[in-house]
């Protein structure tokens, strides 16, 4: 994907975790991608112990654990997945009620630091709606360990990375060639009516170090497909609006910098790219065409552990399982070679498994 180890961007973590699974040992659980609920995945290959942690929010029914929260699947082949273990709890006395979305788990300064996004519908927002429906408390909190295993707990007393007045959602760490961090994520289209990518500087403790930059907007992707939804209460939006989802970034081997990131055409919810061509955050960038569509999205990529580029998506956007397609470093661009069906299935052509009771919730 570029000419240095994405390690280097703090985008796949290589060299600090202490073992998880004993050297050789089966992954208890034996689980399947197709037996594995997830949404918005996110991979870390850990090269010091050998293993796969495959992030998601929490399912109590497969966890075995109640609450809201971050789970992690471990694997040392892609194959077959533990049992998953709860790393990451919703705090105490926290803003949010709910939420633990897109989990990330980055390296940074010997640490890792895991960022998860937590809403709460109750706590609206003063900020006008282009949507016009209410605003309300949404953003991503960060978390540290020291293990990618966990467990994390809140850092910044649980407060969003971005200003608390944004309604924001899927943050990710990136870092430039000049080693400085910057926040990215996306501003949410419920109040920004068309869904924007924007960064924020940070210092070398990840702490804010300016205002937030817009990158784009998602209706600048000429495949953008605007709509007017409908709120629970009947409230259709004032126009057409726009998403912006999962933003990752990428150095590729050309010098240009990718964006993957997730919106809708037509015909459904697509993982797609744009680029800088001067290898820079601040762009200017160009809307590329989508590489993964069939309801497919949020991804990001990690490398194997035999070498190979791997991008993971969900799919479809309800009821998600985990898809992986082998891809390339096409110069500028990311090519999808082939999806990896001995590994995840493909959930697309054959039903679902009824989802388990939620043993935290009564019986009906």
């Amino acid at each position: 994907m570029q000419a240095r180890p994405l390690a280097q961007s703090a985008l796949l973590l290589t060299a600090l975790a202490a073992p998880a699974l004993p050297a050789g040992a089966a992954a208890p659980g034996g689980l399947a991608m197709p037996d594995m609920p997830l949404h918005d995945p996110f991979v870390v290959a850990d090269k010091a112990s050998g293993t796969y942690y495959l992030y998601t929010s929490n399912v109590p029914s497969v966890s075995g654990e109640c609450g809201t929260g971050i789970m992690a699947y471990q694997s040392r082949d892609l194959k077959t997945w533990t049992t998953p273990k709860v790393v990451f709890r919703l705090p105490e006395n926290s803003w949010a009620n709910g939420g633990a979305w897109a989990p990330e788990v980055h390296a940074w300064r010997g640490k890792y630091y895991l960022f998860t996004t937590l809403h709460n519908e109750a706590a609206r927002i003063a900020a006008p709606s282009a949507s016009g429906w209410p605003a309300y408390r949404r953003g991503t909190v960060m978390a540290v360990a020291d293990r990618p295993e966990g467990p994390f707990t809140v850092a910044n007393g649980g407060e969003p990375v971005a200003p608390a007045g944004l309604m924001t959602l899927d943050g990710t760490l990136y870092v430039d060639r000049a080693g400085k961090p910057s926040y990215v994520y996306a501003h949410e289209w419920i109040q920004a009516g068309d869904g924007t990518i924007e960064a924020l500087p940070l210092t070398q403790d990840l702490k804010p170090a300016g205002p937030p930059k817009l990158l784009f907007k998602a209706s600048s992707a000429p495949w953008s497909n605007g709509q007017r939804p409908v709120a629970p209460d009947g409230t259709p939006a004032k126009a057409n609006v726009y998403v912006t989802d999962g933003p990752q970034l990428y150095p590729s081997k050309d010098g240009s910098l990718l964006m993957l990131w997730s919106s809708y055409d037509r015909n459904g919810y697509v993982q797609s790219v744009a680029r800088s061509a001067s290898g820079e955050l601040a762009g200017p960038w160009e809307q590329l065409e989508p590489i993964v569509r069939r309801d497919s999205g949020h991804g990001m990529l990690f490398d194997t552990f035999d070498g190979k580029r791997m991008l993971v998506v969900h799919r479809p956007f309800k009821n998600a399982r985990g898809k992986l397609y082998e891809v390339r470093d096409a110069g500028g661009r990311i090519e999808v070679l082939n999806q990896r069906v001995d590994l995840d299935g493909d959930h697309a052509m054959a039903p679902s498994p009824p989802p388990k009771r939620d043993h935290c919730k009564p019986a009906q």
